[in-house]
């Protein structure tokens, strides 16, 4: 196990550090910098450094993004959060079981999904005006085909 240096503790980290200790794209980090799902500061030559506290951020945008949670509900998740602050275990609980129900919710969706598939196998017609996978919104066509409100 290598030694912290009690030097480094405040050390501020460059773009190219925070890479290569997360295991993600400089580009990567730029994007989620534009995001405003991490944050930077510039040094005095114009250069991005991070706190520390951006390798536990990067951590969790990569666990949620690889679990299938949007950008749009990871940004609202880290919001909450002190900004400067490494994420606690009790955060990470906090955002998991929001995650956990709007995975649940996705999970549903799928099943339904999935159940009208069964009723299409071997159809091919992909009706627009029969094919409730096709046409997932149309509620007028019960009512008849062709425009329904002149």
């Amino acid at each position: 196990m290598a030694k912290i240096d009690p030097d480094d503790i405040g050390k501020l980290l460059s773009v190219g550090e925070v890479a290569r200790r997360s295991g993600v794209a400089v580009s990567a980090l730029h994007f989620y910098e534009s995001k405003g799902l991490i944050h930077s500061v510039r040094s005095a030559g114009q250069q991005r450094r991070y706190g520390r506290d951006v390798l536990r951020r990067v951590a969790v945008i990569k666990v949620a993004q690889r679990i299938g949670i949007s950008l749009a509900s990871i940004s609202t998740a880290l919001a909450s959060l002190p900004e400067g602050r490494t994420p606690t275990a009790g955060d990470w609980a906090r955002m998991s079981s929001l995650w956990r129900r709007e995975l649940d919710e996705r999970i549903l969706q799928l099943t339904r999904l999935r159940d009208q598939l069964d009723g299409c196998i071997g159809c091919g017609c992909l009706s627009i005006e029969a094919c409730r996978l096709r046409n997932p919104l149309d509620e007028l066509s019960e009512q008849g085909s062709g425009p329904q409100l002149l």
